[in-house]
């Protein structure tokens, strides 16, 4: 997909967003190089619904929350919302459920591996190669001829508000009564930003995302399907904005040994995002 010129701004402001409020959600009380990180936050839900055993992974993230509000408020400020569903549901329910396996090998979401990058973690490297590898793969396959069907628009369903109306009522019913969901008192769970500035930053974030189509994976198949290098500019901005504000904040530190929410299995950390990659682009 071409990008018309004015939406370059909207993509290097969706970027630096992730960028800047990746690391300032660090400084505010989020876990160490995990500022930003779906495939966590999505963890930490699960946790704080009682749908996994480990106490240190629960608790509702207000980002989470912020980030499909706003890019549902800013598609309706658009008159862009749309439903819209997948031919092979199944297939998209089995290579979400690889997705998130992978960013759980890997310790992080493509956005967490750019925001670990800009805090000088050398272990999120072999992610990066790993995840333009798995991206190319997919690229291939669909080139070979691989038909995993077109998403199709609903006109006049409901369906498209399912979502972010289960996520209203559930951070609204979390705010009134935070005993209705479980929230860890150590580890990473126990470590958020004030709620008002967390969910704040998601709008903003989800908001400019869905307004630019700003997507880390997405950058590498924009790249890979059409010499797009749009969203490529998202990306550089995301990965300067965060390595500038670490280094003035004191959060910069280059190595492999002791990085915060990572580990130094370069194979596995290339293997498990080249998986995030393939079936993404899938």
């Amino acid at each position: 997909m071409r990008w018309a010129r004015g939406d370059t701004l909207f993509i290097v402001a969706a970027g630096l967003s992730m960028g800047i409020l990746g690391v300032a959600l660090v400084h505010w009380g989020n876990p160490a190089n995990s500022g930003i990180c779906i495939s966590c936050f999505v963890e930490n839900l699960a946790g704080g619904l009682g749908l996994h055993g480990n106490s240190r992974m629960a608790y509702l993230r207000p980002e989470l929350a912020g980030f499909i509000l706003g890019a549902f408020l800013m598609a309706l400020l658009g008159r862009e919302h749309r439903s819209r569903t997948g031919q092979l549901p199944l297939l998209g329910f089995v290579l979400g459920i690889f997705l998130i396996a992978g960013s759980s090998v890997f310790m992080g979401c493509p956005i967490k591996m750019m925001l670990r990058l800009g805090a000088g973690d050398l272990t999120a490297v072999g992610g990066l190669a790993g995840l333009g590898g798995g991206v190319w793969v997919g690229v291939f396959y669909l080139r070979a001829g691989v038909d995993v069907g077109d998403a199709r628009t609903e006109g006049g369903s409901l369906q498209g508000y399912l979502l972010p109306l289960l996520t209203l009522v559930l951070f609204t019913a979390w705010i009134l009564r935070p005993d209705i969901l479980v929230s860890s008192a150590t580890g990473p769970g126990s470590r958020h930003a004030p709620i008002g500035i967390a969910l704040l930053s998601g709008l903003i974030i989800g908001g400019l995302a869905q307004r630019s189509r700003f997507c880390v994976t997405g950058s590498f198949a924009n790249l890979f399907l059409a010499r797009d290098t749009g969203l490529m500019r998202g990306l550089v901005g995301l990965l300067l904005s965060a390595a500038a504000l670490n280094a003035g904040l004191g959060l910069f530190r280059v190595g492999i040994l002791d990085q915060p929410g990572s580990h130094p299995d370069h194979l596995w950390n290339f293997l498990s995002m080249a998986l995030v990659g393939f079936a993404s682009v899938l």
